[in-house]
């Protein structure tokens, strides 16, 4: 794909790997919105970086358990860019629980990690299609982990919703294409991240 010129969304820009991913597309030629739940602040900060590489770069605030903060969103970039051809679904949540603790994983976290991080990614997915679909070119990468390969991560909600992610990548694939791939990328623990900060040492291990 040649990306010079393209737009992308990735949300979670205000983390270090959305950062990260947000910093190298620019460095490609690409136009970047990245999103943001709380931290406005670092959201702005991968703004300026990619800026200063000289793309255009815009900043939303976005709720992705919450389907009208996915469609305000979806509104925002395209008025701001006119386009949009690539979604990274990278914003994530996570706890550091052990799996043998079945009592510390309470309906509550499960729902926040599944909402978040898998009922998330389908949203802006669908919300997003028709536009992916318009250039007939579109592109989608969700980032899973490991632990939806594997049992092992941060907490069996995690796991399971990494499985999920996964599998959602297969079925997005088949119900977006030919107009738009669908691509997955399931790195292992990310050191120095804030993210990492909040996984436990033995779980780490």
């Amino acid at each position: 794909m040649e990306l010079d010129g393209k737009v992308a969304f990735v949300t979670g820009g205000s983390g270090d790997i959305g950062g990260a991913i947000a910093i190298s597309l620019a460095k490609a030629g690409v136009d970047v919105a990245v999103s943001y739940v709380g931290d406005s602040q670092r959201a702005a900060a991968t703004v300026d970086a990619v800026k200063t590489i000289g793309r255009r770069s815009l900043a939303v605030q976005l709720d992705q358990r919450d389907s009208n903060s996915v469609d305000t969103s979806v509104k925002k970039v395209i008025a701001e860019f006119g386009r949009l051809d690539i979604l990274v679904n990278n914003a994530g949540w996570n706890i550091g629980i052990p799996f043998r603790d079945l009592n510390a994983l309470t309906a509550e976290i499960w729902d926040r990690v599944m909402e978040t991080n898998l009922r998330g990614p389908y949203l802006l997915a669908r919300a997003f299609a028709p536009e992916l679909r318009r250039h007939k070119a579109g592109r989608v990468v969700n980032i899973a982990s490991l632990a939806g390969i594997a049992p092992g991560g941060s907490s069996i909600a995690y796991a399971s919703s990494k499985a999920g992610l996964i599998h959602l990548t297969h079925c997005l694939a088949v119900a977006l294409a030919p107009d738009v791939t669908v691509n997955c990328v399931a790195p292992g623990l990310v050191e120095g991240t804030r993210m990492a900060d909040r996984v436990p040492e033995d779980i780490k291990r």
